[in-house]
This record gives C-alpha cells, sequence and structure tokens, in this order.
C-alpha cells in the first residue's frame, strides 16, 4: 500500500478562507477488475461497507449508472451525492457530494488490475463552504488520510467471505 499523503491541506492562507485538502490512498483488492468494479458503486457498495446504504434519488430503483444521485445521512444533515464518472474503458469513478453549508466532497477512484487483483487508487478533495466549517473539513481529511487501511479491510473480507 502506498504511503498515504502528509498534510495535504491547501489553504486556507488566512483564517477568513475556507479550508481545501486532498488526500490520497491506495490499496489491493484481492479479485479481478471484472469483480471488484461492480463493487465502487453506490448500490453495490452496500455488500462490503457496513453502514452503507444510500437512498436513490435517481434512478429511483438502486442501479449503478453514470449520473446517479442519492442521498446519505450525516449527522443532523442530508449529503447529495451525484456519480460524475462511471466510465469502465478508463477504470476511472468519481462522485461529488454537498452537505448543505459544510463542505463539497470530490472522491476519485482509479482501477488498475494487477494479475488476478486489483490497484485501488484513491483521492479524496474536499472544500469548506463556510470558514465555521473549515476544523470538520480539516477533520475530514485526518480521516480521509487513514481510511486506506479500512477500505482494504472491509471489501477484502467481503471477497475472502466468498462474496
Amino acid at each position: 500500500m502506498r504511503a498515504p499523503s502528509a498534510g495535504a491541506l491547501y489553504g486556507p492562507l488566512h483564517s477568513s478562507e475556507p479550508l481545501h485538502t486532498c488526500e490520497h490512498f491506495a490499496f489491493t483488492a484481492n479479485a479481478p477488475l471484472d469483480v471488484t468494479w461492480p463493487l465502487f458503486g453506490a448500490d453495490k457498495e452496500r455488500a462490503w461497507a457496513p453502514g452503507w446504504n444510500p437512498v436513490f434519488v435517481w434512478p429511483v430503483h438502486a442501479v449503478d449508472q453514470e449520473g446517479m444521485v442519492f442521498k446519505v445521512p450525516h449527522g443532523d444533515k442530508t449529503a447529495v451525492w451525484v456519480n460524475t464518472v462511471l466510465d469502465r474503458a478508463a477504470n476511472r469513478i468519481q462522485y461529488v457530494y454537498v452537505l448543505p453549508d459544510v463542505v463539497v466532497t470530490v472522491i476519485t477512484l482509479q482501477l488498475a488490475p494487477i494479475a488476478q487483483s486489483t490497484r485501488v487508487a484513491v483521492t479524496y478533495s474536499r472544500t469548506a463552504l463556510e470558514v465555521a466549517a473549515n476544523d470538520l473539513v480539516r477533520e475530514m481529511a485526518d480521516r480521509d488520510r487513514a481510511a486506506g487501511r479500512e477500505w482494504d479491510l472491509q471489501i477484502n473480507t467481503y471477497l475472502r467471505q466468498g462474496r
């Protein structure tokens, strides 16, 4: 696993500016790309990510496809997610979600086949929508930095248990 980035905070240059962060991690999913690819769709992720239960807005019936829109509770707010890229040819997936008045998050995944495994590189970019959210965004970035181990454990446990 590649070492997570350290201190990838971009701004604020002044305390009156919103914070922007960018964190990266990578791990290996112990299954071929054809098996792992679908598991990073919002619907199929439910199989391996405890507590992940998106509520689909479009399409109404949960289907992993480019442009899907869904909601996820986040404390006392609800985040609205949009899949902006689901490109199997490029092995690239991207989601953008907004937590109103708090943060915009862009999550980009790049998958690559490695023999009978799949390398998964993940980037989380976050931008506070208000200066008051800077501390929360900083905490989110700290969790992002450590998320690779959690993703690795969860998906590989699922794959090991025979899907």
